[in-house]
């Protein structure tokens, strides 16, 4: 039984080691490219940059792409910057709209530190209770398409009330999601850092976004 029960206390140690050197990585990795994208986001808005529409979304899907692709190799790293570099510019003008409102600078604060607040106290329920929320998966990806889809009628229908509602459900969609992502990255679901690290960022980004948007709504100025 000892002989058992030896490899057995080396083989978890060493899968704890591995998970937080996984958790080190995507948290560091997601730290530099948050101030990246903070950086482009403040040259845009100096530069006045305009709203990109749906190229958002191409520029979206495409590095999306590319970053799976090169996931695996140094490569991968300069497109995530690639990928977040974009997302900070397609920030800009729309900063740059908020602050020109009635208490924008305020509600800006607000989002951000609403946004920041969400992220991590649900990172750290997920981390310290060890809870598998595997399950979450199936409805997220469902619930996300959804989301988007409705978002897109939003858009072209221009139809206030279903932006505001598809703002409200990202919200909710995307506090699953931070729980989800990182008890993969616990639990061995996730292995790279890399994906790891732009599935939180792209939480972070529509949590922010989508705060910003309901914040501005119940201001009364929508």
């Amino acid at each position: 039984m000892n002989y058992d029960a030896q490899p057995a206390v080396v083989r978890r140690k060493e899968s704890v080691l591995v998970t937080n050197k996984l958790l080190r990585n995507t948290y560091s990795l997601l730290a530099m490219t948050l101030v990246f994208s903070a950086l482009t986001a403040s040259v845009a808005m100096a530069m006045n940059f305009p709203y990109l529409g749906l190229f958002t979304l191409v520029g979206y899907f495409g590095l999306l792409f590319l970053t799976t692709k090169l996931r695996n190799s140094v490569w991968g790293i300069v497109s995530v910057f690639a990928l977040t570099g974009f997302m900070g510019l397609t920030l800009g003008p729309m900063l740059n709209f908020y602050l020109s409102t009635p208490n924008g600078s305020e509600m800006v604060m607000q989002a951000l530190g609403g946004t920041g607040l969400i992220f991590f106290a649900l990172s750290a329920y997920a981390i310290k209770s060890e809870k598998d929320f595997s399950f979450m998966g199936g409805f997220l990806m469902v619930g996300i398409l959804v989301a988007f889809l409705a978002g897109l009628g939003a858009y072209f229908f221009n139809m206030p009330g279903l932006s505001l509602a598809v703002s409200a459900m990202f919200v909710l969609l995307m506090s699953g999601l931070i729980l989800y992502q990182t008890s993969e990255i616990i639990h061995g679901g996730e292995t790279n850092y890399i994906m790891a690290t732009v599935t939180l960022y792209v939480t972070i980004y529509n949590l922010f976004t989508s705060l910003l948007h309901l914040l501005y709504a119940f201001s009364g100025d929508d």
